[in-house]
């Protein structure tokens, strides 16, 4: 009986299945890349809303004041200076403008010779919005001083400020302003002052 034939040709059957079945799993094994997907960029965050300082406004104010005179006399004091504001500014855009009145309550010795009880303001503002909710600005505008012992007497002040808006109705801030009286209640006695004062607004 011839079987040599026979069993070569199933043996190289046998190879040649294997040899296909092996390459199926090969390819199986091997899939193709899934592809990536597309990135998609994250959305900007909006800028932050603008503060609107136009409105009303009131509050107070508290600091420290620096008083000399000269001429007729030469004297010279410090002390604590403080009191209200109420004004109302107006914003276009990206500065404001406004205007307000000041009165500050005031005990500051000149030497034994007088004492400065007040001071009231009136004044024009103008400045520009600094990023999202402050504003700096420049100040000036008419004062009215009493001082013991003589009438009350007008002058002039000129100045600086900053603020910043801490919440929707709040503002916190500080002021600069020089102060000059001529000659007061025709004393002959100049007197100048400079006050620096922390600053606290409600917005209506």
């Amino acid at each position: 009986m011839t079987t040599g034939p026979t069993r070569k040709s199933a043996l190289a059957g046998a190879t040649a299945l294997a040899a296909v079945l092996s390459a199926g799993l090969a390819a199986a094994g091997s899939p193709e890349p899934a592809p990536a997907e597309p990135t998609v960029p994250a959305p900007a965050e909006p800028a932050p809303a603008m503060t609107d300082w136009t409105g009303f406004y009131g509050g107070g104010q508290l600091g420290f004041g620096d008083v000399s005179t000269s001429g007729a006399a030469d004297l010279d004091g410090d002390g604590a200076i403080g009191g209200l504001t109420l004004g109302y500014d107006y914003d276009f855009g990206s500065y404001v403008v406004g205007g307000a009145v000041d009165y500050d309550f005031a005990d500051i010795d000149l030497d034994p010779a007088t004492t400065l009880e007040s001071v009231a303001r009136l004044k024009v503002r103008g400045g520009a919005k600094i990023g999202a909710n402050g504003l700096l600005y420049a100040t000036a505008g008419g004062a009215q001083a009493d001082a013991d012992g003589f009438d009350s007497d007008t002058g002039w002040f000129a100045g600086a400020g900053y603020e910043q808006m801490v919440t929707d109705r709040v503002a916190l801030g500080a002021e600069v302003l020089y102060h000059e009286f001529d000659d007061f209640d025709d004393s002959g006695i100049d007197i100048e002052a400079t006050t620096v004062q922390v600053r606290g607004t409600y917005r209506f």
